[in-house]
């Protein structure tokens, strides 16, 4: 890694020590707290976030799909989708932070049927139905998560598809280690429970399931865990 790299992500590390504000609403503190480290959010997280590559490929994304990222950040979801877009009828893609909206609108510039929506994924709805609807580590981010998983059921047409991956607190994880990792992340605004995957298997049916765990950068031996789920709505 370059030296320029290294003092980057010092900066990075330094805003993740300090830890997100305390004041002011859940936009305004997302802003304060993702706006300095914005240019280095990307390279920062690739060590961090895994399995958005799996998420995407799980949802078998094809032709004529109408699509919602929620929490999209910096868009980098469009690297993964790849040649896919062009084919889709539409992707929207939805944030509440305008620092990373800057750079996601960026990514989709090239797209004529993608648009990068500036609102709140706990009520925003898109104009019809949708076939998917992903969120790549936004739960944890959004205090009123369960009103996001509601709101994603109610946008999703009969059929359609739920696909998530994020930070949570393993059931049998061990509360030595559930608490540390609460809060650890509960520093920075991310908000692990152990109540994501029941209120989602109580709205959809459970396609894909995994929980696993993976490396955090510059803390050699700690492996934070994290699932993947794909459900589907159905008729009711």
């Amino acid at each position: 890694m370059a030296v320029s790299d290294l003092g980057a992500d010092a900066r990075v590390l330094w805003r993740l020590l300090r830890g997100q504000p305390n004041r002011g609403c859940h936009a305004e503190r997302l802003q304060a707290f993702y706006a300095p480290q914005a240019d280095r959010y990307d390279a920062f997280r690739a060590s961090l976030l895994h399995g958005r590559q799996e998420l995407i490929d799980s949802l078998e994304i094809s032709a004529g799909d109408r699509v919602v990222e929620l929490g999209c950040g910096t868009g980098s979801s469009l690297e993964r989708i790849g040649e896919k877009i062009g084919s889709l009828a539409s992707l929207q893609m939805v944030d509440l932070c305008p620092a990373l909206l800057d750079l996601a609108r960026q990514r989709a510039a090239r797209y004529a049927n993608v648009q990068v929506v500036e609102a709140d994924a706990t009520f925003w709805q898109p104009e019809k139905p949708v076939d998917i609807v992903f969120l790549s580590y936004a739960l944890t981010m959004i205090p009123d998560w369960s009103a996001v998983i509601a709101n994603a059921h109610a946008m999703l047409r009969p059929g359609g598809r739920i696909g998530l991956v994020d930070f949570h607190l393993p059931t049998p994880g061990g509360a030595l280690s559930n608490f540390f990792w609460r809060s650890w992340f509960g520093h920075d605004g991310v908000h692990l429970s152990s109540e994501h995957l029941p209120a989602l298997r109580s709205r959809f049916v459970e396609r894909r399931c995994h929980e696993l765990r993976a490396g955090v950068p510059y803390l050699p031996g700690f492996r934070a865990p994290y699932y993947l789920f794909v459900g589907e709505r159905t008729a009711g």
